[in-house]
């Protein structure tokens, strides 16, 4: 039947020639298919082929069952399909019951092609089919109405058939004839016959369950999978990586589950003696599909100060099924990562005191949205965990749990609910953010799918960890500029203390320690603290500079001096300092009694771009003339210039220049005129 439940379904895409070609009218009209499609299904075909004459017996007991059977049915129907089916069975029985073995046989095989040829093209096209599985499902549904209502209307058919025969056989006792005795044996029959009906409608019916339970669940898995690779994916998005948040798609798919495992319901609670074990199945995957449709639309930020406001939206895939007068309450609560894997230990105890912890699910009719808007929460205090040796409390991590009970009509008793957020590290004071944000970039970059919460390895592949940072520093800035190869490289020999090192470090295994805990040979900050002060500098202040390539960024004194020796005088590249946290440097040559000399400006701050920009610090300094490796600088910096604006206020105006190696004067009343530019950082002869 299984078989036959598929074909039905692509049946309805194929055009009529080519169903009459598979089941041509006069030898094997679709009838025959259809209403013995259990029957034909549980018999082996294959081994009847048209030389075994000594099969010819069991393909004619075969074809007498078929008949049997067919006529069985035709009873059932009305009467135009009554006297269809029985000028079938006239038919059949004048056919070689070999040759309707046979056909049978080479039918399914076409069937079986037919059904690889479709799965094949979806697969070729990448199309996902589960909404042709839903179809499929829906399709069942329908089928198991249609057997329903025969199955009633053969129940009504017995019972007025029985009234008849007591009626009759009370007549008959009373005065007994050969007449009245050929009717009540012709009733009896009738009534074995419709009961044998009864019987198969049950079988054919609990076939039908069995089969689509299990094609609900397979489809409901990839619903789920589908569910937790969005998850997944704004998990990914912390750090760069694209994500699409429209979940109507996946709300689609999670209204159709639920209106086909409720429409299997009520066929098995109208349809008597099938077993219980059904609607066991059907509570199990209603109760998995509600807590697959619940999902944190709008993350918590993942870096939480006490005391401050934030929001979260939970959305409900399944707003439509909420049973109406009965609001539902969602709750939220902090967990640690204990009971984060243990939510009975989380719904014991409480690490943490919320503000404004309570939502409404809230139907929007316009977008067809359900959601739980908590708008201002904010964490009173936080009870953490003893910390091992020198974990601070910025690689401590928690999470927010939403709870809620979930009422379903037809249902007694709620359905109990929970879903975490992505993990959130609490914070005391603004000075722990950059710590904090790093522990959530590492364990959105390096967890693995469905790890134990909220497990993440200590150490990872410098490949992994550079494609991490330059889709970070890419998403942070808003560029589409990536690191170039010669940047990743000085970013490795940064992290590993190897600058002399050339060969390729892909493979060497960077730990969280190198990442954030162990500071920088010879430096005061972490290898995170320092990059993430320059992507911020990048960020605010030199965006639309590393988009058009200007600037180098990172790339040690070293490199600098190899590739600056051999050029003109003036020539320059922009670089982020080694010695300072967001801070860039010019690097230029001079030449002195012929002498290359690579000079290295002051770095610039962020402070120091908010009181004159780079462009214009740039056009200030006579010293420089070509950007690296020949591009005159007024070329490839002149739009960053500002122009002074004409003013009417009656005063002479005052401009700020940036000049390389001056000092301010000054004399207890006055600084001159000029602000000073940076002093020569290093001087190194070549």
């Amino acid at each position: 039947m299984a078989q036959w439940l598929e074909m039905s379904y692509v049946l309805t895409n194929m055009d009529d020639e080519r169903i009459n070609t598979l089941y041509p009218p006069d030898t094997f009209p679709i009838e025959i298919r259809h209403y013995l499609c259990q029957w034909l299904e549980e018999k082996d075909w294959e081994g009847f082929s048209p030389d075994q004459s000594d099969k010819e017996p069991i393909a004619q007991a075969l074809l007498n069952d078929a008949v049997l059977l067919l006529e069985s049915v035709a009873e059932q129907q009305n009467i135009v399909e009554r006297m269809k089916l029985l000028q079938i069975t006239k038919n059949m029985m004048t056919r070689p019951a070999m040759e309707f073995a046979v056909k049978i046989r080479n039918i399914f095989r076409q069937e079986k092609m037919i059904l690889c040829e479709k799965l094949a093209n979806k697969r070729a096209e990448g199309k996902t089919p589960d909404f042709e599985e839903l179809s499929f499902l829906k399709n069942t549904v329908f089928q198991l109405q249609d057997r329903r209502k025969r199955f009633h209307s053969c129940k009504e058919d017995i019972n007025w058939e029985m009234v008849n025969f007591e009626a009759l056989q009370s007549v008959h006792a009373k005065t007994p004839s050969e007449h009245s005795l050929r009717e009540l044996q012709m009733l009896s029959k009738k009534i074995q016959e419709l009961k044998i009906n009864q019987s198969s409608l049950i079988r054919e019916c609990l076939g039908m369950f069995t089969e689509t339970l299990t094609k609900l669940k397979q489809c409901q898995d990839n619903f789920i999978i589908k569910m937790n690779v969005w998850q997944w994916e704004q998990h990914k998005s912390v750090i760069g990586y694209p994500f699409s948040d429209d979940l109507t798609h996946l709300q689609n798919w999670s209204e159709q589950l639920f209106a086909v495992n409720s429409n299997l319901r009520q066929e098995w609670l109208l349809i008597p003696d099938l077993p219980k074990e059904i609607g066991e199945k059907l509570t199990g995957l209603l109760q998995e599909l509600i807590q697959s449709s619940f999902v944190v639309e709008k993350q918590p930020p993942q870096v939480i100060k006490t005391q401050s406001k934030f929001s979260a939206v939970v959305r409900y895939l399944l707003g439509e099924s909420l049973v109406s007068g009965q609001p539902v309450t969602m709750k939220a609560q902090i967990i640690n990562e204990l009971q984060a894997r243990n939510v009975n230990l989380a719904l014991c105890d409480n690490v943490g005191e919320l503000i404004n912890h309570t939502a409404i699910l809230d139907r929007n009719t316009a977008t067809k949205t359900t959601n739980a808007n908590f708008r201002h929460m904010s964490i009173k205090k936080i009870k953490r965990a003893d910390r091992k040796g020198a974990e601070s409390v910025t690689e401590e991590k928690f999470a927010l749990m939403f709870l809620a009970e979930i009422f379903i009509t037809g249902h007694e008793t709620p359905f109990k609910i929970h879903i975490n957020s992505q993990p959130v590290v609490v914070i005391v004071h603004g000075s722990q953010d950059i710590n904090a944000v790093a522990t959530i970039i590492w364990d959105c970059a390096f967890a693995e799918p469905d790890r134990v919460p909220f497990v993440v390895p200590d150490r990872v592949t410098w490949k992994m960890m550079i494609e991490t940072l330059n889709v970070k520093f890419c998403s942070e800035v808003g560029t589409n500029h990536n690191l170039n190869p010669y940047n990743k490289h000085f970013l490795a020999q940064k992290i590993f203390d190897q600058p002399e090192y050339a060969n390729d470090l892909s493979d060497s295994v960077v730990t969280w320690c190198q990442f954030n805990k162990e500071v920088l040979a010879g430096r005061n900050f972490t290898f995170w603290q320092w990059f993430e002060g320059a992507m911020d500098l990048t960020k605010k202040h030199l965006k639309p500079y590393w988009s058009d390539g200007l600037i180098f960024g990172f790339i040690g004194k070293q490199h600098v001096h190899l590739i600056l020796k051999e050029s003109p005088s003036g020539t320059f590249l922009l670089r982020f300092s080694d010695s300072e946290i967001g801070g860039i440097t010019i690097a230029y040559v001079s030449h002195e009694n012929g002498i290359p000399m690579i000079q290295n400006i002051q770095p610039f701050t962020r402070k120091d771009l908010e009181i004159r920009c780079l462009g214009d610090r740039i056009r200030d300094i006579n010293e420089i003339l070509y950007l690296y490796p020949n591009v005159p600088k007024h070329e490839g910096f002149k739009k960053f210039y500002t122009e002074q604006q004409p003013t009417n206020s009656g005063y002479i105006p005052v401009s700020l220049q940036t000049k390389v190696g001056t000092v301010p004067e000054i004399d207890g009343s006055h600084i001159s005129g000029e602000l000073s530019a940076l002093n020569v950082e290093d001087t190194y002869p070549l």
